[in-house]
């Protein structure tokens, strides 16, 4: 730790503020998240993310730099979680089929449980692209759904055509994006009340990928 956030740690501990230990960084990215929660995207700062974890306004920048960074390492932590989500969905499918449609689920069920960290974390004008932490967690997912596209090819990644892989990336991620985004945004609504269920949303996702297994083969 540096002198500076020992500084600033202490000031703040002498008045009386409500944090005086531990990870000083997770706390002002719980505290970031939760600001998006409440007020969306513009109610975050350096500032409101100091004030909620009881810090001086100062504390945020000795690990994030500015509001930018703090916004990089909070999408990253979002793109790590939706990837060991994802990942628990491979695990527990059967098939590679399967296995596509569990991953499209668990990246929509992500979106609609955190649905203002997954519109910040595809804010491409408020993220740091060369940010460290954002870059490793974005190709880890890469990596994630070119696997699984692999997979339901047949023989891995090193028996498919890589130019084919690619496009089955896209197409996969093109399709549960904009379903996710579509439904965190109300824009499905109208589409939603002619689904019959106790849950319209899954079943519709269910619908549109079971339509799209037949266009989604890789050769």
């Amino acid at each position: 730790m540096s002198r500076t956030e020992q500084a600033a740690q202490t000031g703040d501990a002498e008045r009386g503020g409500p944090y005086h230990h531990g990870n000083l960084k997770q706390a002002l990215l719980d505290a970031a998240e939760a600001l998006l929660r409440r007020e969306g995207v513009g109610g975050l700062s350096l500032r409101a993310a100091a004030a909620e974890v009881g810090v001086s306004h100062a504390a945020p920048k000795n690990h994030f730099g500015d509001l930018r960074g703090l916004q990089s390492e909070l999408a990253a932590s979002g793109f790590r979680r939706l990837a060991v989500e994802m990942r628990a969905a491979l695990d527990e499918a059967a098939t590679a089929d399967d296995a596509m449609d569990a991953i499209g689920r668990a990246y929509v069920a992500f979106a609609i449980a955190n649905p203002g960290l997954f519109n910040l974390m595809y804010r491409s004008e408020m993220l740091d692209s060369d940010r460290p932490a954002l870059k490793s967690a974005l190709a880890d997912m890469a990596t994630l759904l070119r696997g699984a596209v692999a997979a339901r090819a047949g023989g891995g990644a090193s028996g498919a055509n890589p130019a084919a892989i690619v496009a089955g990336v896209t197409a996969a991620w093109s399709l549960v994006h904009g379903f996710a985004t579509l439904l965190v945004d109300g824009r499905l609504a109208p589409l939603l009340a002619h689904v019959q269920g106790e849950n319209p949303e899954g079943a519709l996702l269910d619908l549109v990928l079971s339509s799209q297994k037949a266009r989604g083969t890789v050769r």
